[in-house]
């Protein structure tokens, strides 16, 4: 599969994600078969912000719930702000209650 295929399939499943809850890069590489493949589900995030329909790139955060990508948002504060909105709560960037939070395409998309 070359990378363009990977990043589509990696913005099919963050457009699931439902509103208010979060996933992982890992979660999201594990769903689609590429257990060691969390960085470029990384990348993938990185460059969503040209896909259409729109990708809420904002509910990918780290294993830990942290916002480690927060850097390719528009500004320092975006990335919590997109989560707050959605009544998440951030502190020092990171997801609070994010075991409660955290969608599993695993478990939510299981055949």
């Amino acid at each position: 599969m070359d990378r363009a295929d990977f990043f589509e399939q990696v913005y099919q499943v963050v457009r699931l994600i439902p509103e208010g809850r979060v996933t992982s890069y890992g979660a999201i590489a594990q769903y689609l078969g590429a257990k060691s493949a969390s960085r470029m589900v990384g990348y993938a995030m990185n460059a969503s912000h040209t896909a259409h329909p729109p990708v809420p790139a904002h509910r990918v955060v780290n294993r830990n719930g942290l916002l480690s990508g927060k850097h390719h948002f528009p500004s320092a504060t975006a990335m919590q702000q997109a989560l707050e909105k959605e009544g998440i709560t951030v502190i020092d960037d990171q997801v609070q209650d994010f075991k409660n939070l955290f969608w599993d395409p695993n478990a939510e998309l299981a055949l």
